[in-house]
């Protein structure tokens, strides 16, 4: 997958709640991205189509993303039981209905030798905003740290032999978000596989130093960009 699975959730969630798409188109392309997904709220289990079915008729309005890690809780407002299981998940959706909130975290779910799919749990989450840029504000700073990087990789030896190419494209976000989103984040997701591929081969300990410090900043960089990009479709509606 070019996005956590919550991304992709986020983003026909909310393409569907702003009836650019359908609920069976949406699930779809959620469960084309990880395999089949059921939701766990609870002591009951049931698919993620029955489960949003569900949730619209209590008022969901929209999704948010989180994509933490330790020491940066990026999209999280708490309590501390969603928080740890986000960031151990280093993702989460967040489904914001009226006056509440719940956290939506999701891991593999495999049964057997040929069932490989999602499973989301479902915990509460605070019911209020927590601080993310602003696409134009995740724009500049991924523009920034991409420069900053590129400068300190400079000379660096590039992926040994066997390791695949970087391809184009990335995030496919759904329909009804605007071209900027689109471009931040792909470019995001791009750069977030260039981390992936980055190796550490013929360094010397400064450079070393040099690089881990640039890759920290980018990386922070992506995980912004990408969730400015995906709250893009709702940035400027009231909440709850």
């Amino acid at each position: 997958m070019d996005s956590p699975i919550s991304a992709v959730l986020v983003s026909w969630g909310n393409a569907w709640l702003g009836g650019h798409v359908g609920l069976d188109e949406a699930v779809d392309h959620v469960e084309r991205a990880g395999g089949p997904q059921v939701v766990a709220d609870g002591p009951r289990e049931s698919t993620l189509r029955a489960f949003l079915a569900g949730l619209r008729a209590d008022g969901l309005g929209s999704f948010r993303l989180a994509l933490p890690i330790p020491g940066d809780p990026l999209g999280l407002a708490g309590p501390p039981t969603f928080n740890i299981s986000a960031i151990e998940a280093g993702q989460a959706a967040i489904a914001v209905l009226r006056g509440r909130r719940l956290g939506l975290v999701p891991e593999a779910d495999r049964r057997g030798s040929s069932y490989s799919g999602v499973r989301w749990t479902v915990v509460e989450s605070a019911d209020s905003e927590p601080y993310v840029p602003s696409l134009a504000e995740a724009e500049q700073a991924l523009t920034a740290a991409m420069r900053a990087a590129t400068n300190a990789l400079v000379g660096v030896a590039g992926p040994g032999p066997g390791t695949p190419a970087l391809k184009d494209g990335g995030e496919t976000l759904a329909p009804g978000y605007s071209g900027r989103a689109h471009r931040v984040g792909a470019l995001a997701a791009r750069l977030a596989m260039a981390l992936d591929l980055a190796g550490e081969r013929g360094l010397t300990s400064g450079q070393l130093a040099a690089r881990s410090e640039a890759l920290r900043e980018l990386d922070r960089a992506v995980r912004r960009a990408r969730v400015a990009a995906h709250h893009a479709i709702v940035e400027g509606q009231r909440q709850g």
